[in-house]
């Protein structure tokens, strides 16, 4: 007989959970956070594994594409857009630390009517889930047409079908520390490349000036380019979705594990202020990576791109892509280009099918489809769903056959999704957060600021697209 959903800490956790299952809170994993930097840094890693999510579709493609089309105007935009949703990932780790909730349970408890078993966040959620699974078809085109250029003998088609089953053969049997380990390898490859890449532009006839710089930083945002923009602003820096997905690797990290379940004593919440505290450390960290990696695309295909008049799109867009390292580091790099580049896109995918796989489980525990804190039922359906997911996505590319397009509609609508993670946020921070974990003023305020120039970004795409 199937068990119906727990709350979340299961009352019986023997019946629920296998061994050392960090998403039941006992006592009995609590640890005392790190005071040391060597310390700090060992228990580093949920950031490293968002940070792989990003630098693919939205840095390779999605950056590179707004620089190609609109020049050095609108880096502004992609600057934002890495800086203004870090406070809005720390509220929404702060309160999977603090409460050992995934995001889809903490969803559940958002105001407002339900459907069935589920909040309407929840269902929100569901249909923003298809546009979604376009960008990820986006994704396996990318990386099939890479391999395609690196192994022509085999087709477009034949590469995407066989990444989509190695991904989900690694996926069905990776563990967090797996994905963590394999995600920092390929984040590190591509970004020392990356950043090469945009030093010796200095050396050749793309050279950056400090006027273009400058230009880029005046906060202009021509007509025709809102919609591409908009796209970009919701996949670069951590997007809605990357937001979602942090709290099931803050959680598989074991930081809410060893903060140990809420009570009123003086011990748990200096050990919730201590975890708390790592997270910080963590997301910021990432932030610094993939603002830098971001910036660093942008200028590439604004520098190199945009003066040739090339765009990224179709089949062509590797190659295109391409051209950002040839011209600047020389013909040689064309193969370094396509080894990066298929770690840089290859990471989202792997790192996506990873995600996507915990958030739906969660959704569908929350419908009471399945008992999500029962281990072996979870563990069961993470591992279906390895492979469903990836089949999906990769039959959505082969149909549309669009991979630059599928990633922007993504985009556009993960913008759409940062603001029920705002909404959240402000829910988590103001309503659900414990008295005694209150952060700073200057924290607040930059909450509020980040809080405000996505709904009002969210809102303008909005009115652009009904307007249209």
């Amino acid at each position: 007989m199937l068990l119906k959903n727990a709350a979340v800490n299961p009352p019986n956790p023997e019946l629920f959970t296998g061994p050392s299952d960090p998403y039941v809170i006992t006592a009995d994993n609590i640890q005392e956070p790190p005071t040391n930097l060597r310390g700090i840094f060992r228990h580093l890693g949920p950031g490293f594994v968002m940070s792989a999510a990003i630098v693919g579709s939205g840095e390779l493609i999605a950056t590179t594409a707004l620089g190609a089309r609109a020049g050095f105007i609108t880096f502004w935009v992609i600057i934002l857009s890495c800086l203004v949703k870090v406070t809005l990932q720390l509220e929404w780790g702060k309160h999977a630390i603090h409460t050992g909730e995934t995001t889809m349970a903490a969803l559940n408890k958002l105001p407002g009517f339900k459907i069935g078993k589920a909040n309407w966040s929840i269902w929100l959620w569901f249909a923003i889930q298809f546009f979604k699974f376009l960008q990820m078809g986006g994704i396996v085109g990318g990386v099939a047409i890479i391999l395609n250029m690196a192994v022509p003998v085999l087709s477009i088609p034949v590469w995407a079908i066989f990444i989509t089953l190695f991904t989900s053969l690694l996926v069905f049997k990776g563990y967090y520390r797996l994905i963590e380990r394999f995600s920092l390898v390929m984040m590190v490859f591509f970004t020392v490349f990356t950043l090469a890449s945009v030093y010796f532009l200095q050396f050749t006839s793309f050279a950056l000036s400090w006027s273009e710089i400058q230009q880029g930083l005046t906060f202009e945002l021509p007509p025709e380019m809102v919609l591409i923009a908009l796209a970009a602003f919701g996949i670069t820096g951590v997007g809605g979705d990357e937001i979602m997905y942090y709290n099931y690797w803050c959680i598989e990290k074991g930081y809410a594990a060893f903060t140990g379940p809420k009570d009123n004593t003086l011990a748990w919440e200096n050990r919730a202020r201590g975890w708390i505290k790592i997270m910080y450390y963590d997301a910021l960290l990432a932030m610094v990576i993939y603002t830098l990696v971001t910036a660093a695309f942008y200028l590439l295909g604004a520098a190199v791109l945009h003066r040739q008049g090339l765009v990224p799109e179709g089949y062509a867009v590797i190659s295109i892509l391409s051209d950002m390292y040839t011209q600047t580091l020389g013909p040689w790099a064309e193969v370094i280009f396509m080894v990066s580049a298929f770690m840089a896109l290859y990471s989202t995918l792997f790192t996506a099918a990873a995600s996507f796989t915990r958030i739906f489980t969660d959704a569908f525990g929350q419908l009471e489809w399945l008992p999500f804190y029962h281990y072996p039922t979870r563990k069961k359906t993470i591992a279906i769903l390895a492979w469903v997911f990836p089949l999906s996505w990769c039959g959505l590319f082969l149909f549309f056959r669009l991979p630059v397009g599928m990633i922007l509609i993504g985009g556009f609508m993960t913008s759409v999704l940062l603001l029920l993670v705002v909404f959240a946020a402000i829910i988590f921070r103001y309503r659900r957060l414990p008295a005694r974990l209150k952060p700073s003023a200057l924290y607040d305020l930059a909450f509020w600021l980040s809080a405000g120039s996505i709904v009002a970004i969210g809102a303008y795409g909005i009115f652009q697209v009904l307007k249209g």
